[in-house]
C-alpha cells in the first residue's frame, strides 16, 4: 500500500483539527453563558488596537528582557509554523518540500535559513524561560495562585515548544544528509542543523537517516496537533483569544466605570418621566440586569468571561497590584483564574445536564473571597499592566456591586463615605458650605 503514509497522514490531520474545533466550541458556549454586551462600536479603533497589542506585542517591551524574549518565542513560532502549510501539503500529496518549487531553489533556500535562526531563537528563549521561571525567583511566578497544575502547565508548554524546534532541527540535519548522499540541487538551506546536529548523523547510513529524518518529521507533525488541543486546558489559549480579546476590549478611559444601564433609566425617569424606560443610555451598557452586580459567572458579561480564558498568567497585574503589594489577599491574576475556574465547572455541569442545574455554589464565596474584592482601591494599575488588556477590574466592579446594592453588605467605612457623598458631595463629614475652608 504505497500510500498509507498520506492516508494515515490525512487522518491524523482531520481528526486533530476535529478536535481542536470541538473543544473552542465548548469555549464560546461557555462565553455565551455570560450576558450579551454590545462592543462593536468604533471598529477601526478596534482593528488598530488589536494590530498593535495583540499582533504587534505592544505591551510587552514594559518588561524589556521578558518582553523581547516573549516577542522572539512569538515571531518565532507563527513564523516557523509557516512550515507546517509544506508539512501538511507534502504528507497529504507524498511530496518532498514542494514549496521550493513555488519559490524557487534560492528563495526557498532563504525561506528555510531564516526558519532555522528563528527556531533557534525559540529554542534559546524557551530555555530562560524555563530557568526563569524555575530557579530565578521572580516574585510574580512563585505565588500560590500558581502551585500544582498552573505552573505544571506553564512548563509542559516551555517543554513541548523545546521538544518541537528539537524536532525540527533534527529533521532538517537528517534531509540535508540524504539529499547529499542522492546527489543533485539541495533544497533548503539549513545552517543551525547542518552545524550542530548533521555531524552526528554523518556515519548513519541512508535507511537510518531516512528513520530519523520521518521520525522527526512525523514527531513534529503530531506534536505540532497534540499542542493545538493541549491549548483547550492550558493557559495558552492567550495564543487564540488574545486577537478578540484584544478587538472588543474597552475603548473608554480606563478610570471610567460604567454605569448600571437598570440605574441610568431610573434617574432618567426620574428625571423626565417621558423619557423612553428601556433605551439604554450607552451601547456599552447592554440591556437591563435582572438583578445589581454578579455573584456568578453567568451574570457577568460574555467579554469578562473572554478575559478570563485570555489570561496568560503571567502575573503582571498582580506585580503591580498596590493591595498585594501591601500584603493583602487580592491578586488580579487569581480573579481571572478563579473567574475561568467557576466558568469552566459551570461548562461542565451544562454539558452534563443539558442546562446548568444548581449546584450550590457561586463565583462570590466559593471562589473570590470577599476580603480580596473589598481590598481593591480600583486605581486600574492591572488594567495598565495586562499584556493582552484584561480587565480584573471590571469583574471585582461587578462582584462588588452585588455585595453592596443586592446584599447591603459594605464596611462601615464604605457605608460613610457613601452618606457624606449623598449629603455633602465629598466623602468627608464636612458641610458643603465648608468645603472651600481648605483654601484658607
Amino acid at each position: 500500500m504505497p500510500y498509507i503514509d498520506n492516508i494515515l497522514f490525512g487522518l491524523l490531520l482531520v481528526l486533530g483539527v476535529g478536535l481542536f474545533v470541538r473543544s473552542l466550541s465548548k469555549l464560546v458556549r461557555n462565553i455565551k453563558l455570560g450576558k450579551s454586551i454590545e462592543r462593536s462600536y468604533r471598529p477601526k479603533e478596534r482593528w488598530a488596537l488589536m494590530a498593535r497589542v495583540a499582533l504587534g506585542q505592544s505591551k510587552m517591551g514594559a518588561r524589556p528582557v521578558a518582553g523581547i524574549l516573549h516577542i522572539l518565542v512569538y515571531v518565532g513560532f507563527v513564523i516557523i509554523n509557516l512550515e507546517l502549510i509544506e508539512i501538511i501539503i507534502d504528507g497529504i500529496f507524498g511530496t518532498h518540500r514542494i514549496l521550493a518549487s513555488v519559490l524557487g531553489v534560492a528563495l526557498y533556500g532563504v525561506f528555510t535559513a531564516v526558519l532555522e535562526v528563528l527556531a533557534l531563537l525559540v529554542l534559546i528563549a524557551v530555555v530562560v524561560f524555563f530557568i526563569r521561571r524555575n530557579f530565578y525567583g521572580v516574585r510574580r511566578l512563585t505565588m500560590k495562585e500558581l502551585f500544582g497544575w498552573p505552573k505544571n502547565d506553564a512548563n509542559w508548554i516551555l517543554i513541548i515548544e523545546f521538544a518541537l524546534m528539537l524536532a525540527f532541527f533534527t529533521m532538517n540535519g537528517a534531509d540535508l544528509l540524504m539529499q547529499r548522499q542522492h546527489g543533485g540541487e539541495i533544497l533548503g538551506y539549513f545552517p543551525i542543523s547542518e552545524s550542530f546536529l548533521s555531524p552526528l548523523f554523518a556515519s548513519m547510513s541512508t535507511q537510518t537517516l531516512l528513520f530519523v529524518e520521518r521520525g522527526a518529521w512525523w514527531f513534529h507533525f503530531v506534536g505540532i496537533l497534540f499542542f493545538m488541543n493541549y491549548l483547550y486546558y492550558s493557559k495558552h489559549l492567550h495564543i487564540i483569544f488574545a486577537f478578540p480579546n484584544t478587538w472588543f476590549a474597552k475603548l473608554q478611559p480606563k478610570g471610567e466605570l460604567d454605569n448600571l444601564a437598570a440605574v441610568t433609566r431610573e434617574i432618567k425617569l426620574m428625571m423626565d418621566p417621558s423619557a423612553d424606560p428601556y433605551a439604554a443610555a450607552d451601547p456599552s451598557e447592554g440591556q437591563a440586569n435582572e438583578k445589581f452586580g454578579a455573584s456568578d459567572v453567568m451574570e457577568l458579561n460574555q467579554i469578562q468571561l473572554l478575559n478570563a480564558y485570555t489570561c496568560t498568567e503571567c502575573g503582571r497585574c498582580t506585580d503591580v497590584c498596590p493591595a498585594n503589594l501591601t500584603g493583602k489577599k487580592l491578586s488580579p491574576r487569581k480573579i481571572m483564574m478563579d473567574t475561568r475556574d467557576r466558568l469552566e465547572q459551570v461548562g461542565r455541569n451544562v454539558e452534563k445536564n443539558g442546562v446548568f442545574v444548581d449546584d450550590g455554589k457561586k463565583l462570590l464565596d466559593d471562589f473570590i473571597s470577599r476580603e480580596e474584592l473589598r481590598a481593591c482601591t480600583t486605581c486600574n494599575a492591572c488594567v495598565q499592566a495586562c499584556p493582552v488588556l484584561i480587565d480584573p477590574l471590571a469583574i471585582i466592579i461587578d462582584l462588588r456591586r452585588y455585595m453592596v446594592m443586592e446584599e447591603s453588605s459594605a464596611p462601615q467605612e464604605w457605608n460613610m463615605m457613601m452618606t457624606n457623598i449623598e449629603n455633602n458631595g465629598a466623602p468627608w463629614q464636612y458641610n458643603q458650605a465648608d468645603r472651600i475652608n481648605w483654601a484658607q
